[in-house]
């Protein structure tokens, strides 16, 4: 009889390439990896992981039960998903994932809700950029993630996933005080041409957003300073030592000296929940996106 703990640990493996990788999707011991995988090739009497230089890669029997394992364990999600739903209750563990905006603008307030109102759920949550949190979640890793894209450039979203509309959040231009289009009601992205930008780091989603968009307005934008915090672009705007653009999910206080002010075409990211489709019938992950919509109902 296989072991569904060590088919487990043998699909991570598979999935992320390394013991390393699997210890920290599993979150347990790189050790407790080697030992449940040992285990298991004990019981199939085969060798299921061969040396790599440094690291190890799975023979062919490997690849062949991996195969089997992920076509199993997601027989099983569906399982557990139909076992809740038939009792109707929320109970159970769920991790969710989600960029830092999110985070900070939605997970308080919607986690407590849920603990408050099914104090049988376990949840534990995790800051992850979009790209790498609908990775986590298609890896089962990760149950639900709040995930982003841009009004004019969408997220490639993998098959087998589920998703559903959180809110639609509305960024604005951030500026000096003394910024020569600070009294205005509204602009343009294209009144910031000569203007330093502060922006996120290199390669991130909202950063090719930011390039991209600019681009298309013939403007090839000076990057001056990278923060990945937006209090953080917030404050070096503050300073005097650029613009941004300021989403107001989760935005707090704006720091003295900055003032936000509107585009007159509206820049919004649209924020949406994702989980596996073979999930979907589990009543906590209802039950979230529900506290999801509710938290951000009172914060945008």
């Amino acid at each position: 009889m296989l072991n569904l703990e060590r088919l487990r640990t043998l699909d991570a493996l598979a999935r992320h390439g390394s013991v390393s990788g699997a210890a920290e999707g599993l979150h347990i011991t790189t050790s407790a990896v080697s030992q449940q995988m040992s285990k298991l090739e004990r019981e199939v009497g085969q060798q299921l992981l061969a040396k790599n230089g440094r690291g190890v890669r799975l023979t062919d029997a490997g690849r062949l039960l991996a195969d089997h394992a992920a076509r199993i364990l997601s027989q099983v999600e569906v399982a557990q998903s139909d076992l809740e739903a038939q009792r109707g209750q929320v109970v159970g563990e769920l991790r969710l994932a989600a960029f830092p905006t999110a985070v900070r603008g939605l997970f308080p307030a919607a986690v407590a809700g849920l603990r408050s109102a099914h104090p049988a759920l376990r949840i534990s949550s995790r800051e992850m950029e979009p790209e790498a949190a609908v990775l986590a979640v298609i890896r089962g890793d990760y149950d639900l993630a709040v995930v982003l894209d841009w009004y004019n450039k969408p997220l490639p979203m993998p098959d087998g996933l589920v998703k559903a509309s959180i809110v639609d959040d509305t960024a604005d231009v951030a500026m000096p005080t003394t910024h020569l289009h600070a009294h205005r009601d509204e602009v343009d992205l294209e009144d910031f041409a000569d203007d330093d930008w502060v922006t996120w780091g290199e390669g991130e989603f909202c950063h090719e957003w930011l390039m991209h968009t600019l681009r298309s307005k013939g403007i090839e934008p000076r990057v001056a300073h990278r923060a990945e915090e937006h209090p953080t672009q917030l404050a070096l705007v503050g300073a005097g030592l650029g613009v941004c653009v300021a989403p107001r999910l989760g935005r707090g206080p704006v720091p003295q000296g900055v003032r936000t002010v509107p585009v007159r075409q509206s820049v919004s990211r649209h924020i949406y929940a994702v989980w596996r489709a073979d999930a979907d019938r589990r009543p906590s992950i209802r039950a979230a996106v529900e506290a999801l919509k509710s938290a951000a109902g009172k914060a945008v």
